[in-house]
């Protein structure tokens, strides 16, 4: 084997460090412990100045152990060092860190040691804790001569881990240490609890822990301190000096203690922590100590809090008139003979408790019945507040719920005493931090002093004013939000047991039971109101078939912006309308249900207008304040200032151009949902497609109808000229070629016609190549008629017809046919209705007087009878169809009217038949299906149809008819010229 290397320098300090440690470990000796520390630290780190001091926490003094100094005489570094405020070994003791000083010689926080080192010329310092866990045992002092107090952190490695392995060894001889001198505390409290069995008094009790505890601490005064939650006050009823103190003695302070005055000493007793107040020492902050000890006239105090079911009862205090430091001996007889207290005190009101266990049972019991009951929700909960208020001895049960739309809670339910007004504010939604409480609470939250808790600040100054001080504050229901809550309030300030508490809780929760039946019941309504809605808007869209007028349009379109706004409950609701190209809006109002709400009487302008801009530049729909308008929209929209706005375009595809916007008004508190929104936007949409479709089949109708009358009249027109031309050109071929001055007169007549025919041929083809065009002429009605009849004349010759002309005075020629003339014979003329002139478009008033004629020709038997009845009226109301013949007996039918008009009728009337389903369609003021097959769809119904409407813009009216003696009457009204045409 060779020889074994010398070990280099990291494995030497390695070694010596195992080697310290482990000596560490197997002494027991304390003073050895520290010569084998300082010898390490002598070996291993280049230091002049070496001191190790333990620390007397009771005294707050340092003892020097021994180190190492540049200097022969060591005694100093075994001296008694006095810790003084502001002291840098006070520093290194409190707060257990490491200090360092560049030069101890400038460190005028030091002043002992600062002349140590003045004298042996050392300056970089470090000062080290000697600790274990949370506890100071010592300390250590490293001086050097070279400036700064550099330490490596290999160094300082090995320096942290001998300190707290000495620190583990001081710390268990310490405690080995008290054990050999701390009293021993369970034989004391065992022959307390021995004395305690043996008397029944409450007061005895308290009377014996109060001996045993003074016996025990040797303070100057022990007492026994009770809570009264009513008025939140301590007082004394029990004292080594007072022997004994009645609850009822008039001895006993009127106030007492209030806990106003105890603040934080109450809440910490009130959460089971003893409360130490010692020699420079105090569990309580430094403000408040000072204030207590003055209130409580002593310079110690150590109180253990009398605590039963989680309820603080009072406290035992040992009270001491010079400064001390209280041993944990102390602390733990003080808070045992307190915990004995607890156990005792409730013996005295066994019975009370029992009988106060049962009425909460029933409490409970009968507010679980109330929610099975078939009552009213105000009806069961006045049977649960009138029990609430008398259980807790309280002056208002208020039940509240969250209202998501107008974002805070509001008064559902609240009972009060008579001399009490009901509270008609709303109150703030939850801070997060007390939503949180709440949400995490089992039980009801407690506020004592309203004044001073800073819990539910929001709701202070109301509350307050309205004289509540404490209250108690439950969930009945779970949410982020919470949907209900329970407030129990007092008009001074108090506090109530656990056990008050957990009931109270109960009761919430049964509450919160019949607030969610009741939420689901207005859930429902809801429900409902919006299904209603949506059923009224589709009425609304599908009675839209039934409207012939803008006017009936308006007024659907006003209903269904009513049903829309009773989704949101607007008191404003506006349709502002437009078709693609204008320039202005047309307001179409449909909800003004306030004074507060209205729209100016002015004209909107498309392009300029702020809201209409905005509402168009929105996909969907825009809500915003009545603050953000500009002032240009305040001028005609009149509403409050704390309000808010709704915007919807009547847009039904991005491709499409919109043709109005939605206006809803309302005010600022309330909070619309987004249920509520979403509905409003759909049944707005269903709106705008409806005006869309609307639109369109008004187009479709009114092209449908305007190219039916073009392509019938140009049929007729283009017959008419073809009949012309043909019976032109078969008598120009009769003539042949002309040889006297007769046939050539005839010839250029013949010329002039055909000339005349192809004139209004052009005029047809010009003017009415795809619309009407509508002339202004005038025309006596004999000569029309003649010209009407010439041109049926050989349909009548074909089906051998007699046609009678009455009402005109002037008959025709003796030479023609009996059964084709135009007036009876023998019929007198009247030269005051010979002279009878129409005006209007007389070539299609023509043309419908022949398509009358023609149909009347077509249904009427061979041989049969028409006849054509010629009237002047002076009163007449086109709507109305009321049939009147006793005028002409059975030859004629008239209908009174109303409006003074002077119109020529004219009534055709046959004996042929006619189908019921045609004249019940062409009945103007029976409603038509457009989808189902009608005998309008093709002739001769439809020319029928195209009559009626050509005639209707003509100024004039057509309308079918049929007697009770089956004759078809076809009536025809027909504009008068007057006297100056």
């Amino acid at each position: 084997m060779g020889q074994p290397q010398k070990p280099i320098a990291a494995e030497q300090q390695i070694l010596s460090l195992g080697r310290v440690l482990q000596s560490i470990r197997e002494e027991d000796d304390v003073d050895v412990l520290i010569e084998i520390v300082i010898s390490y630290l002598r070996e291993q780190f280049d230091y002049k100045l070496i001191w190790i001091a333990l620390y007397d926490r009771l005294n707050h003094v340092l003892f020097g152990k021994g180190g190492i100094i540049p200097h022969k005489d060591t005694s100093f570094l075994h001296q008694k060092f006095v810790i003084t405020p502001g002291d840098l070994l006070e520093q290194v003791v409190i707060e257990q860190h490491p200090l360092g000083v560049a030069d101890l010689r400038d460190e005028v926080r030091a002043a002992q040691w600062r002349n140590v080192a003045e004298k042996f010329q050392i300056q970089g310092t470090i000062i080290v804790p000697i600790r274990y866990k949370d506890r100071c045992l010592g300390l250590l002092l490293l001086g050097s001569e070279r400036w700064g107090y550099l330490l490596t952190g290999e160094a300082k490695a090995r320096l942290m881990m001998v300190l707290g392995e000495l620190g583990a060894v001081l710390y268990q001889h310490e405690m080995h240490l008290q054990q050999k001198q701390t009293r021993r505390t369970d034989e004391p409290l065992l022959e307390l609890l021995e004395k305690l069995r043996n008397v029944s008094n409450l007061n005895q009790r308290l009377e014996v822990a109060v001996q045993a505890t003074h016996k025990f601490v040797s303070p100057n005064r022990t007492n026994v301190y009770w809570f009264e939650r009513e008025g939140r006050y301590f007082w004394c009823r029990m004292s080594n000096q007072l022997v004994k103190i009645d609850f009822n003695s008039s001895t006993q302070p009127a106030a007492g203690m209030t806990v106003q005055e105890l603040s934080d000493f109450y809440y910490a007793l009130s959460v089971n922590q003893i409360v130490s107040i010692g020699d420079a020492r105090s569990s309580l902050k430094s403000h408040f100590t000072a204030k207590l000890l003055q209130r409580l006239k002593v310079r110690s105090l150590l109180a253990a809090p009398i605590i039963w079911q989680k309820n603080l009862l009072g406290f035992l205090a040992v009270e001491s008139n010079e400064p001390r430091i209280w041993m944990e001996t102390d602390k733990n007889f003080v808070q045992g003979a307190a915990g004995l207290i607890s156990l005792v005190a409730p013996n005295e009101n066994t019975e009370s408790t029992i009988k106060q266990i049962q009425e909460d049972a029933q409490l409970t019991g009968q507010v679980a019945q109330g929610i099975f009951n078939e009552h009213e929700l105000q009806e069961t909960l006045q049977i649960c507040a009138k029990r609430v208020l008398t259980r807790f001895a309280a002056t208002r049960f208020l039940l509240l719920q969250y209202d998501p739309e107008q974002n805070n809670y509001q008064f559902i339910y609240q009972s009060q005493p008579h001399n009490r007004r009901p509270l008609k504010f709303p109150l703030d939604t939850l801070k997060e931090l007390d939503g949180q409480l709440l949400q995490r609470s089992t039980q009801a939250v407690e506020i004592e002093n309203l004044d001073e808790d800073l819990r539910f600040f929001n709701w202070r100054p109301l509350l307050l004013e309205n004289g509540m001080r404490s209250l108690l504050i439950c969930k009945c229901l779970h949410g982020q939000i919470p949907p209900a809550l329970l407030v129990i309030a007092h008009e001074t300030h108090r506090s109530w047991t656990t056990l008050e508490k957990e009931l109270l809780w109960a009761v919430s929760q049964q509450i919160g039971v019949i607030v969610r039946q009741w939420q689901l019941h207005t859930r429902t309504q809801h429900q409902q109101k919006i299904t209603l809605a949506f059923e009224r808007c589709l009425d609304i869209l599908t009675e839209s078939e039934n409207s012939k007028i803008e006017a009936g349009k308006k007024h659907l379109e006003c209903t269904a912006l009513e049903q829309i706004a009773t989704i949101l409950g607007c008191p404003l609701a506006v349709l502002f309308s437009w078709s693609p190209g204008d320039k202005w809006a047309e307001i179409i109002p449909g909800v003004t249900g306030s004074s507060q709400f209205g729209i100016a009487d002015t004209s909107i302008s498309i392009q300029t207008e702020a809201l209409i801009q905005w509402a168009l530049d929105t996909e969907s729909y825009l809500t915003l304040k009545v603050d953000d308008l500009p002032p240009e929209t305040r001028k005609w929209l009149n509403t409050p200032d704390k309000g808010q706005i709704f915007l919807m375009t009547l847009r039904t595809n991005t491709e499409y151009k919109p043709t109005g916007i939605v206006l809803l008004a309302d005010t600022q508190d309330r909070r619309w949902s987004e249920q509520s929104l979403n509905t409003t936007a759909t049944l707005i949409s269903q709106l705008a497609w409806w005006r869309r479709q609307k639109q369109i089949n008004h187009l479709l109708d009114s092209t449908t109808e305007e190219l039916q009358q073009l392509n019938w009249y140009k049929h007729r027109r283009l017959e008419e000229i073809q009949r012309i031309t043909a019976l032109s050109l078969s008598q120009i071929r009769d003539l042949g070629i002309p040889a006297n001055e007769l046939t050539q007169m005839r010839y250029q007549l013949l010329l002039r016609q055909l000339d005349h025919a192809a004139t209004s041929m052009s005029g047809l083809l010009k003017l009415e190549q795809w619309q009407l065009h509508k002339s202004w002429e005038t025309m006596p009605i004999a000569s029309l008629l003649k010209r009407s009849l010439e041109r049926i004349d050989n349909l009548v010759k074909q089906q051998k017809l007699w046609i009678g002309v009455h009402g005109l005075g002037q008959p025709i020629e003796d030479g023609e046919s009996p059964k084709s003339c135009l007036l009876p014979r023998g019929v007198p003329s009247f030269n005051a209705q010979s002279g009878m002139a129409i005006v209007g478009d007389v070539m299609k008033i023509e043309l419908v007087i022949h398509e009358l004629l023609v149909n009347a020709c077509n249904r009427s038997p061979s041989g049969g009878r028409i006849d054509i009845w010629c009237r002047r009226l002076t009163d007449h109301k086109p709507i109305d169809t009321k049939i009147n013949i006793s005028h002409l007996g059975q030859d004629s039918v008239t209908r009174v009217g109303a409006a003074h008009q002077k119109l020529l009728e004219l009534s055709i009337t046959h004996n042929g038949a006619i189908e019921p389903q045609l004249l019940t369609e062409l009945d103007r003021n029976t409603l038509k299906d457009v989808l189902a097959p009608s005998n309008l769809n093709q002739p001769p119904g439809l020319h029928l149809l195209i009559c009626q409407n050509l005639m209707q813009e003509l100024g004039g009216e057509v309308n079918f008819y049929q007697l009770p003696d089956n004759r078809v009457v076809n009536r025809l009204l027909l504009p008068l010229a007057g006297n100056e045409s």
